[in-house]
């Protein structure tokens, strides 16, 4: 057994995928296995140490080849392992080292999925060994048949999982020796006799079997069938009650793939855990391509506000930072604008960061901050902040209607149409003063509130200029062919298709407008849309690989608007996420 011996009895049917490509779907029955066992010196996997290996090969019962080799380990073996193994080192002297073994090894695992006993033990050396001497690990599917004894056998049959009490229990032909080859074979018969058993437990493909043997809970177990027939398309997935309503809403380019994935080992969230508790089926809807699905989850999340699911529930809780209509002027966080509100800014996810918003303008330009209303013949006595120089006291008449609007207003009116130039030039300034007076603190907060303030003087010009558009036809590459297209009115997804691979899309394109839903305009950069559907429509109208089709009209941001300071945004974001991880540290 110096070199490594290959047989190969037959190749007729193995599976014809690669780099650990084996279908999840494959049937147990169909599935090529290698069941491998190494004998080694002890100690961490650290690139060698392995003395001996043993794979077998089999499909259906049946052996279809053998690779057992012994390995010189290129250092001493361990007194104990040669009295347990009976491997000595005069043994291992003329054996190949582990680097000329590894070719042999895995050409042997191709297109197989890679059974042990303590998978962990065995794949971590053979792993470490790839990664010394340069071989790519071809990450196979991996089946421990420890893991999986313990899910289908009880206490009461076997005391414990260790491969000869397995061995006895199933009455292998070879019985275990700590040899590579006869534990091998042993753990082929162990294999088999758990599949036989797996079929009670309605488990009969291997990923399945893969599954079953992690640590999933009772209750994914239970569940899992909710998963059997959902189709391999893009769309949405709605966990329903058994009263039918909707427990939790997802999106996915593959539902069956990502619904099947929540009955898994990989799925540890205790809401999740809780939801599928409740869940009794799943109503798939099938979608165009990625960006109508994720349109259609936004939107029924929207309208259920299913309790597991934790984004985008309340999307009519946005907030808006308005200039009142009066003769001095103040901000004022509301909860809608009407067309007769003219200057403004939103929308914000949270009255929070509509205030830190506010609170940057009034650190820039001098907003009054009271909420009195103000009149041009009764003098109102002032507040602290005029006596502090941050306010003109316009409620007593110091400064007129005109030149409040010139230096306090008309700044906050140009932020939110145009320019915020102004805006960031007096917050700039502020944070170099605080930082030469080494006040860091005080300077990091006005940080934060130029960040609030690019961030929605940003997001507001995206959304205007998608909002201001009537209709606009865009199409993408589809993954398989063809064309995904994708029809936005106003700002918001009024149809969506994919036409056919090698038909030209122009039809496609005229049935989707003939049935896309009708969208009349409307006031404000989300006038019929959330602002979540049009940041996504955005995104996907951003991608390198869209193009655009038809527009109604052009597609078009300030020249000098707040796109120009992105750089500036993401600097202070940056800082800012870095303050908060070192307070949290």
């Amino acid at each position: 057994m110096a070199q490594a011996e290959y047989v190969q009895q037959t190749l007729a049917g193995l599976d014809p995928g690669g780099d650990g490509g084996i279908d999840p779907a494959l049937p147990l029955y169909a599935t090529t296995f290698v069941v491998v066992d190494l004998e080694t010196t002890g100690g961490a996997p650290d690139g060698g140490g392995i003395t001996e290996i043993g794979a077998v090969k089999v499909r259906g019962g049946e052996q279809l080849g053998v690779l057992a080799t012994l390995v010189n380990p290129g250092q001493p073996i361990p007194p104990f392992i040669t009295v347990l193994t009976g491997i000595t080192q005069a043994m291992l002297v003329p054996a190949p080292p582990i680097e000329q073994v590894l070719p042999s090894f895995l050409e042997f695992i191709a297109d197989a999925v890679l059974v042990a006993h303590n998978a962990p033990y065995d794949v971590g050396f053979l792993k470490a060994a790839c990664a010394k001497h340069g071989y790519r690990w071809p990450n196979p599917r991996v089946l421990d048949t420890a893991a999986l004894a313990r899910r289908v056998l009880t206490r009461d049959e076997v005391p414990n999982r260790k491969l000869g009490t397995l061995a006895a229990y199933f009455r292998t032909a070879t019985q275990p020796t700590h040899r590579a080859l006869d534990d091998a074979k042993a753990t082929v018969d162990v294999l088999h006799g758990l599949i036989a058993r797996l079929g009670g437990h309605r488990v009969d493909t291997i990923g399945d079997a893969i599954e079953f043997a992690r640590a999933v809970t009772p209750t994914q177990r239970r569940k899992r069938h909710l998963a059997d027939g959902l189709p391999k398309a893009p769309g949405v997935y709605i966990f329903r009650a058994a009263d039918d309503r909707p427990l939790y809403v997802g999106t996915s380019v593959d539902i069956a793939t990502r619904v099947r994935s929540y009955f898994t080992a990989a799925e540890k969230r205790a809401r999740i855990s809780e939801m599928l508790a409740a869940a009794e089926r799943v109503e798939a809807v099938e979608c165009a391509h990625s960006l109508e699905a994720e349109v259609r989850e936004l939107r029924l999340i929207a309208a259920h506000a299913p309790p597991y699911n934790r984004r985008s529930k309340y999307p009519e809780r946005m907030v808006w930072l308005k200039l009142t209509d009066e003769h001095y002027p103040r901000l004022s966080v509301v909860r809608d604008v009407s067309p007769a509100d003219r200057s403004f800014l939103g929308p914000f996810t949270s009255r929070r960061a509509a205030e830190l918003a506010a609170a940057g303008f009034h650190d820039a330009v001098p907003l009054r901050q009271c909420t009195h209303k103000l009149s041009l013949r009764t003098v109102t006595p002032a507040c602290a902040l005029a006596e502090l120089g941050r306010c003109p006291a316009p409620c007593e008449h110091r400064i007129t209607p005109e030149e409040y609007e010139d230096r306090a207003a008309a700044p906050f009116r140009t932020a939110a149409a145009d320019d915020p130039q102004v805006v960031v030039d007096a917050l700039l300034a502020r944070i170099e003063v605080l930082s030469a007076a080494q006040r860091y603190e005080e300077a990091a907060v006005v940080r934060s509130r130029l960040a609030a303030v690019l961030r929605v003087a940003v997001r507001m010009q995206r959304l205007n200029a998608l909002a201001g558009i009537a209709e606009l036809a865009a199409a993408r590459p589809a993954a398989r062919g063809g064309w995904e297209l994708a029809l936005v009115r106003h700002g918001r997804l009024a149809g969506a298709g994919v036409s056919p691979p090698g038909v030209h899309p122009r039809p496609t394109l005229a049935d989707i407008r003939a049935t896309a839903e009708t969208v009349p305009a409307g006031h404000g950069p989300v006038p019929r849309a959330s602002a979540e559907e049009s940041e996504r429509i955005l995104s996907w109208l951003e991608r390198p690989e869209t193009r655009l089709v038809e527009m109604s009209s052009g597609w078009s941001s300030p020249v000098r608007g707040a796109g120009r300071f992105r750089d500036l945004l993401a600097k202070a974001e940056g800082s800012l996420s870095h303050q908060l991880s070192t307070e949290r540290s």
